[in-house]
């Protein structure tokens, strides 16, 4: 079993330092998927309300034997459920679908700005953490700018922000503001899917320098960021091989190569995208 370094929150929970992503499988993919992965090692698991697979994974935490604290469960609030009464209401059904007494990091999975309501969710996802049934809270694809006014009308900060961060797209002007708050940048879409990166020259030729694959080469470029990535596979060997990152580093000049390329978004921009 490959064990994985973690980091500590701003809230002093712990997560490990790479977790498993399970978007879009469906249940049974995704219960097959998680028992593989927790077997391997893997202790942390990402789903969303919107997945649909949230009792696919509550299933395979559950048939894994694995002690439930030992494992961090992500879900999301989708866009349909903002607001104060709709997020409690969303998150209960969430945690019936995953069958869990708790969930580790509950996040607001889009801004959606022109609903103007996601600071009524996060008083919600405040009330759910002060009452113990979320760990720790966050956020996913939200901007400084919103962030901002998070702290302003809360006072609280989200301890984690998911975001589309790879190769193509590094965020580093994001990234240097979550660090200033103490936010930690979790990676979506870590090895570029449906793009070029894992066969980009510059990726290879780092990769085989290395002895490790071009999807290892770029998972380390994200730790070595202090991102935290959740590639998804339910392939045994290539879940295997995703983990299997800590033991090799990429020096600068290594770093600068995967990220040396025209910058371009593969998903949806926060300021507009909305995903109900």
């Amino acid at each position: 079993m490959i064990s994985t370094p973690t980091y500590t929150l701003d809230d002093g929970t712990t997560v490990p330092a790479l977790g498993l992503g399970t978007w879009p499988m469906d249940d049974a993919e995704a219960e097959r998927a998680v028992g593989t992965a927790l077997e391997l090692g893997y202790r942390l698991v990402d789903t969303a309300t919107n997945y649909r697979n949230e009792t696919g994974v509550g299933r395979g935490v559950a048939a894994s034997g694995i002690p439930r604290e030992e494992v961090v469960v992500t879900t999301k609030l989708p866009g349909r459920h903002h607001g104060h009464a709709e997020t409690l209401a969303s998150f209960e059904e969430s945690r019936a679908r995953l069958g869990l007494e708790y969930v580790d990091l509950y996040l607001i999975h889009w801004p959606l700005p022109r609903l103007d309501r996601y600071v009524d969710s996060w008083r919600a996802m405040i009330e759910l953490r002060e009452r113990g049934l979320v760990r720790s809270i966050g956020v996913s694809n939200f901007t400084a700018d919103h962030i901002r006014r998070l702290e302003r009308e809360t006072g609280v900060l989200p301890s984690v922000n998911q975001i589309e961060l790879h190769p193509l797209f590094p965020q580093a002007d994001l990234r240097a503001f979550h660090e200033s708050k103490g936010i930690r940048t979790e990676s979506w879409s870590p090895l570029g899917r449906g793009s070029e990166v894992l066969t980009d020259p510059a990726v290879v030729a780092v990769a085989e320098a290395l002895g490790v694959t071009p999807a290892q080469a770029v998972l380390r470029w994200h730790t070595q960021l202090g991102a935290l990535p959740i590639p998804k596979s339910g392939h045994p060997e290539r879940l295997r091989e995703n983990l299997d990152v800590f033991g090799f580093t990429l020096d600068p000049a290594q770093m600068a190569a995967v990220t040396d390329r025209p910058q371009r978004r593969l998903g949806g921009d926060p300021e507009v995208h909305e995903e109900f």
